[in-house]
């Protein structure tokens, strides 16, 4: 069995410590009927790699972390279509697997899509797990279309998920209104395609100023707090679509005028649905829409070397919450 060098996290530990990630040799396996093989050239790193990192099972480390990757294709499964050695792919991967922060890395085909060609792996690096879950947030669970109107309030529109939906949500005839508290953010939101920018700190005020006729749908990746504020500013049947992890919530404010919640997962479909293509065909049309100068990468910072040290920084970055757009690490 071939190892690859990666980076792990041996127990759960907070982002200050420096044993939270090292580096490593590890055991990669050979692919199964459905897998690619691929030589990890890029990565990205999301919130959900920092919450991973400090609360994982201690008894299932030492854990390799990371989701968004681009790379290049070594190896295939006897199943797998469409790919060949030496075709440059982007992917999200799952979170039942062995992440990204690997030379080497095993992944279903099926959920891999072809690397933007315009595009570095790098800066390829921090769009797929961001756009998979902006598209399935717009489409479907808010169901918006190239003709869908109405506002759309995106809250922390600077962050990874609210920039790809801005940019998505461009592509409709919704009037994008992005949550920013300080000036790097708002312009960050205003360049990924917000129509105004209004202040999360005072939400239904600054909304209200710019959207006086109230929202038909909410993106939420903050939702504690936020709920009696998205049901005052939404109209009648309006949506909320959330991606957070928010303890208790209660969403009964939205009863009155019969607003609904949604919850988003990007890894449902890996999960729950592991023949599905469709988060292969989101990407693919994400690389075609950058490809024609429809979409932006939305790398902000890069980083150098696929190593622990990077990979710590990179985390302590993202915890900061000072942060716009996406870190990537270049091996």
């Amino acid at each position: 069995m071939a190892s690859a060098p990666a980076v792990v996290a041996p127990r759960p530990l907070p982002v200050d410590d420096p044993e939270c990630l090292v580096d490593a040799e590890i055991e990669v396996g050979t692919p199964g009927p459905h897998d690619l093989l691929v030589d990890v050239r890029a990565v990205s790193v999301n919130p959900v790699d920092g919450k991973v990192r400090s609360s994982f099972d201690a008894a299932d480390g030492p854990k390799v972390l990371g989701f968004d990757a681009a790379g290049v294709v070594v190896g295939v499964g006897e199943r797998v279509q469409g790919y060949v050695p030496g075709d440059e792919v982007y992917y999200a991967g799952a979170i039942d697997r062995p992440g990204s922060n690997a030379h080497r890395q095993l992944v279903d085909s099926r959920i891999v899509g072809r690397k933007p060609s315009t595009l570095d792996f790098a800066a390829a690096a921090a769009l797929p797990l961001t756009s998979i879950t902006a598209w399935e947030c717009l489409h479907d669970h808010l169901r918006v279309t190239a003709d869908t109107t109405g506002t759309l309030l995106v809250v922390s529109a600077a962050g990874g998920v609210g920039s790809m939906v801005l940019q998505l949500g461009r592509r409709t005839g919704l009037t994008l209104v992005g949550t920013a508290s300080r000036t790097e953010s708002a312009d960050w939101a205003r360049q990924m395609g917000a129509h105004a920018v209004a202040d999360h700190h005072d939400l239904v005020g600054t909304v209200r100023e710019v959207a006086p006729d109230g929202v038909q749908y909410v993106f939420s990746p903050v939702s504690a707090g936020n709920v009696e504020a998205y049901a005052e500013l939404m109209t009648p049947r309006g949506i909320v679509v959330a991606i957070d992890e928010p303890e208790g919530l209660d969403t009964l404010p939205l009863k009155t005028k019969s607003q609904a919640w949604h919850w988003e997962l990007m890894f449902t479909r890996p999960l729950s649905e592991p023949g599905s293509t469709v988060q292969r065909e989101i990407l693919d049309e994400v690389s075609r829409l950058v490809d024609a100068g429809e979409l932006r990468t939305t790398e902000t910072r890069r980083l150098q070397g696929l190593t622990a040290a990077s990979l710590r920084e990179a985390h302590r970055l993202i915890e900061s919450g000072g942060t716009v757009g996406k870190i990537v690490v270049e091996r």
